[in-house]
């Protein structure tokens, strides 16, 4: 039997039993109150582009499930680097998350000696938002109609097609590399800083074709403005049943790109479980869905372990992709 202890040692005993309790909970506290202030979303590409067209009708409605506004704030550059930097160094308290690519979590790691972060180890991947369709598009006024005319002029002339991308290393660069590599032709890549300054070259007749984001350029070719000739995705698309896959030319071609949400690594797990459900009933809202389905997008909502699986998969893939290219890491 235990001897019972006396006044002194029972308050001292109780003291630090309280203060031990007063601290302990405040961890907890902390995140049973959180969102106690609106909540940073950070887009690593210029405003006004196909990120902020699929982000917006999702943040919207999960700032309406939180109570709390989610603020979209763009931080471009270096290929989506910049931002996606900013947010593996930002504090991991679930008040900045960032609006992920597949361009700069896993395609950049393929072509870089060094970067400022490490995918798999700075950040809580959370959820994949939406898979865009990954379109080619030329000028109407091109001297060719459909993907198997661009190759055979690009045979015919080789060095003189020019193709842009969002910037180097990106899903929209790759896709001008893998489609010279397998159609044997040569093609010269011109890098922007986003979606809206390539659309704006491409409609002045300053580049011959371009692989971007379906909600980039559906307007314009609604318009007649640039016409699509061919998608990206391993299967026809549901956004353009009629359009052929560049696959059915050259088969093995795919370039599949996706917006996510991820976290500063450390962020606490009820704080990251609360933003995934909040995504996840989101995505599963009809009116969303309808908005992301009219970009030519597939919504998400995939759990933190199922969507850490498929950027795993994705960097092993174009790890491969890259190496077959013979592209030098920078």
């Amino acid at each position: 039997m235990k001897p019972i202890p006396n006044r002194r040692q029972a308050l001292v005993l109780g003291a630090g039993m309280a203060s031990t309790l007063a601290l302990l909970p405040l961890r907890s506290i902390a995140q049973s109150q959180w969102p106690a202030k609106p909540i940073k979303v950070i887009n690593p590409w210029p405003p006004g582009g196909p990120a902020d067209t699929i982000a917006r009708p999702v943040i919207e409605k999960v700032s309406q499930i939180l109570g709390q506004q989610l603020v979209m704030e763009s931080r471009s550059g270096a290929n989506g680097m910049i931002g996606t930097e900013l947010v593996a160094k930002a504090a991991p308290d679930g008040y900045t998350l960032l609006l992920s690519h597949a361009g700069p979590t896993a395609i950049s790691p393929a072509l870089r000696k060094t970067m400022p972060y490490r995918t798999l180890d700075d950040f809580q991947h959370i959820t994949m938002v939406a898979a865009p369709t990954i379109v080619l598009v030329i000028r109407p006024d091109a001297p060719y109609q459909d993907l198997k005319g661009l190759v055979a002029w690009g045979k015919a002339n080789p060095g003189k097609l020019t193709y842009g991308s969002v910037g180097p290393g990106s899903t929209t660069h790759l896709g001008g590399v893998m489609l010279d590599m397998m159609a044997g032709i040569q093609s010269v890549h011109v890098p922007y800083k986003g979606a809206a300054p390539v659309v704006t070259d491409l409609l002045g007749g300053r580049l011959d074709f371009a692989f971007l984001g379906n909600a980039a350029v559906a307007g314009h070719v609604k318009a007649g403005k640039l016409r699509l000739i061919a998608t990206a995705s391993p299967h026809r698309a549901a956004v353009a049943r009629d359009t052929p896959t560049v696959a059915e030319l050259l088969p093995g071609f795919q370039v599949v790109s996706w917006y996510g949400l991820a976290a500063p690594a450390g962020t606490p797990a009820p704080i990251v479980d609360q933003i995934y459900r909040a995504f996840a009933a989101a995505l599963k809202d009809p009116e969303v869905r309808s908005k992301l389905e009219q970009t030519g997008s597939d919504p998400g909502g995939m759990t933190p372990k199922e969507f850490t699986e498929i950027i795993k998969v994705d960097m092993a893939r174009w790890e491969r992709a890259v190496s077959a290219a013979g592209l030098a890491r920078e």
